[in-house]
């Protein structure tokens, strides 16, 4: 499988990583009338590829070449440890971070399948989904901007298919809209990938871009009755 296939099988929504149970914010977005149709999805999705998105493709990217660039073991537990730390930082909501990382879990069985690693049993039990995210397109040999366009493209992608649900959207209209955002994708992986390279080694200088309703959100999703997505 050439890396481009294996890029694919990442940003199928048919994986089995737990992701069509979640809507990134949508669904409370939607309970609580902030989003009701296209246009005010549209700028959610926006809202949140500048904030959650740009940070997970950070994360990523980061993961991704921390992995390409120190063989096959990967890097050492300490800078896994140290990384964990600083996306828990990056995250404020309790609930966004027991979703992460119950999504990074899911995922990490995936990629212990299919691409086994020595790395896969470094990185934690229970990494955050960027991270696993990362060393996942590493390992079927992918870049650190693959790493970042992934998370991008899924940062968007899984909401607009959760709103696809629960507004009964057009299904043209909502790919039309992600047609349109498609160009700003390319843009953050390429500052995501850049991001990384400066940061290589130190996830302390990872940038830490600030979503806050994304985060009330979260906090009220979490205690929400009658929902149908997990986030």
């Amino acid at each position: 499988m050439t890396a481009t296939a294996a890029l694919l099988l990442l940003a199928d929504s048919r994986l089995p990583a737990g992701g069509h149970a979640h809507s990134g914010g949508v669904e409370q977005a939607v309970s609580a009338g902030r989003v009701g149709d296209i246009v005010t999805l549209e700028r959610f999705l926006r809202g949140r590829l500048a904030t959650a998105g740009a940070q997970a493709a950070t994360v990523a990217a980061f993961a991704c070449l921390e992995v390409t660039d120190r063989g096959a073991s990967g890097p050492a537990g300490g800078l896994w440890s140290d990384l964990d730390t600083e996306v828990s930082a990056r995250m404020p909501s309790p609930a966004q971070r027991a979703v992460s990382r119950a999504q990074g879990r899911a995922l990490l069985r995936v990629v212990a399948a299919a691409w086994p690693s020595p790395v896969v049993h470094r990185v934690g039990a229970r990494p955050h989904h960027a991270v696993a995210l990362g060393v996942a397109v590493a390992l079927a040999g992918g870049t650190a901007r693959d790493a970042a366009l992934v998370a991008a493209t899924g940062a968007v992608g899984g909401p607009a298919s959760a709103a696809l649900r629960l507004l009964g959207t057009d299904p043209v209209e909502l790919t039309a809209l992600l047609a349109r955002l498609a160009p700003e994708l390319d843009r953050c992986a390429a500052r995501s990938g850049a991001d990384a390279v400066a940061a290589a080694g130190d996830p302390a200088r990872l940038p830490a871009p600030n979503g806050p309703l994304l985060d009330v959100l979260a906090e009220r999703h979490a205690s929400a009755e009658g929902k149908l997505f997990a986030s």
